[in-house]
């Protein structure tokens, strides 16, 4: 299943070259010029990366990645931004952005790092079934029982 990926960016010129990058890759990309769609998007799709702009008009990308994780979604989010002061990394970065790039960008660098930032968020949010183990709770569990299911495991 194609992954899903947000991409809110008001320059026309860079979200539709992020949006052809992404593509490249085979990811399902929902791009967005303005703050209002993307919310909306975000309330409506299950996504599983988003690139954010800061300086996008009505709600910042700022306040946009708080709002991803108010509600509770732990999906990658990636600061795309022309802002470079260290102060602005440090604010996207406490209110829950996974990575901050700065423009000028390489949109190469880009990709690789939406794939390290999923390939990150997949791996700790699996289950992984051998790691879980099952036992009758009705049944009395005794040291031989015990015995039998650890060598069981083996």
């Amino acid at each position: 299943m194609s992954k899903k990926i947000l991409v809110v960016d008001d320059e026309k010129e860079i979200a539709d070259l992020v949006e052809v990058y992404l593509k490249n890759e085979n990811y399902n990309v929902f791009k967005f010029y303005d703050s209002k769609e993307a919310i909306k998007c975000i309330e409506n799709q299950k996504l599983d990366v988003a690139i954010l702009d800061v300086m996008i008009k009505d709600v910042d990308g700022f306040e946009i990645c708080k709002m991803i994780r108010d509600k509770g979604l732990n999906f990658p989010v990636i600061m795309l931004t022309a802002k470079i002061e260290d102060k602005d990394k440090i604010q996207g970065l406490t209110l829950g952005a996974d990575d901050y790039i700065t423009k000028p960008f390489n949109p190469l660098e880009l990709i690789a790092r939406v794939k390290s930032a999923y390939r990150r968020y997949t791996k700790y949010n699996e289950k992984s079934e051998e790691n879980i183990i099952y036992i009758n709770v009705f049944e009395p569990l005794t040291i031989v029982k015990v015995l039998e299911l650890y060598s069981g495991m083996r």
